[in-house]
């Protein structure tokens, strides 16, 4: 995948714009100081997911709800599960409840789309996850599955 250097360095503005709001407060809810390490407290004590993992958690959810009759049609129609496309009924994949990802003609905002991010971070996630019946038991297993992931050692 070809990435502009304008793309890094957009994605990289906004991830510090964020971090830049969000630790002082934490800091400041934390009683911590200036100069105290403060990821050990976004994870014991607050349970925060770091950005990339809030954005999955995110789209996931948003897919969990197209997938369920949860969200608007415009969303819904987005997330086609291979087992519905014609010649792919026999797949592996359309057993294990994947969803099409659409081609893209562009790689800068493409990808960003979500017609194609949602559809391709619902087919990374564990099947014992996607078969999640109700929303809250979803939303747990899924904050615990990326919460591992990213305070994993």
């Amino acid at each position: 995948m070809v990435t502009h250097r304008g793309t890094n360095q957009a994605r990289h503005k906004v991830t510090t714009l964020i971090a830049s709001n969000a630790l002082p407060l934490c800091r400041v809810v934390m009683r911590k100081r200036k100069y105290d390490h403060i990821t050990a407290t976004l994870r014991d004590d607050l349970h925060w997911l770091p950005i990339q993992q809030r954005v999955m958690y995110k789209l996931c959810t948003i897919v969990h709800k197209c997938l369920h009759a949860a969200a608007p049609p415009y969303l819904s129609e987005l997330c086609i599960p291979v087992s519905t496309s014609a010649g792919c009924y026999f797949l592996r994949s359309a057993t294990y409840g994947d969803l099409l990802v659409p081609r893209t003609s562009t790689s800068t905002y493409g990808p960003r789309s979500f017609a194609i991010s949602g559809p391709s971070v619902w087919n990374k996630l564990p099947a014992t996850l996607r078969v999640s019946p109700t929303l809250g038991q979803f939303q747990s297993k899924l904050k615990a599955v990326l919460f591992r992931s990213a305070y994993e050692t």
